[in-house]
């Protein structure tokens, strides 16, 4: 994907892909991300994105826009810790940032520049760095 996505559209509407009501006993977490699917992106927060790219849903267009995020605020807080969202990002499978290598040289120029990180934050990192 080279140009921005709209961020008006939602997920189902950039992907062209509609998914069935979650089911009556879903979890939470499946009834959120299907609903988050339905939102504009432009509209997400970042627990928002936190959550939908730990379930590697929408990493294509959610990306992009983490990256931006994490340019500002590299320790961008969802609803979980400090640094959440970077965490989220950098726990991705390594095919990701091959097929997107512009969006992998972005984070690794955010990353790079980072000291003073926690413990489990420092390891992502490191293994993310790692050629």
């Amino acid at each position: 994907m080279t140009r921005p996505p709209n961020c008006d559209r939602s997920l189902e509407e950039l992907e062209r892909d509609r998914w069935p009501a979650p089911s009556a006993d879903a979890t939470r977490l499946v009834a959120t991300a299907h609903a988050l699917r339905r939102r504009p992106i432009g509209e997400l927060t970042v627990e928002d994105m936190r959550l939908l790219i730990g379930q590697d849903v929408g990493l294509s267009y959610l990306l992009r826009l983490a990256l931006k995020v994490l340019r500002d605020n590299p320790m961008a807080e969802g609803d979980m810790y400090e640094g959440d969202l970077l965490s989220a990002v950098l726990t991705r499978n390594p095919a990701v940032w091959t097929e997107s290598s512009g969006l992998g040289r972005e984070l690794r120029a955010i990353v790079s520049e980072l000291t003073d990180l926690p413990p489990d934050l420092q390891q992502k990192v490191e293994r993310f760095l790692k050629p």
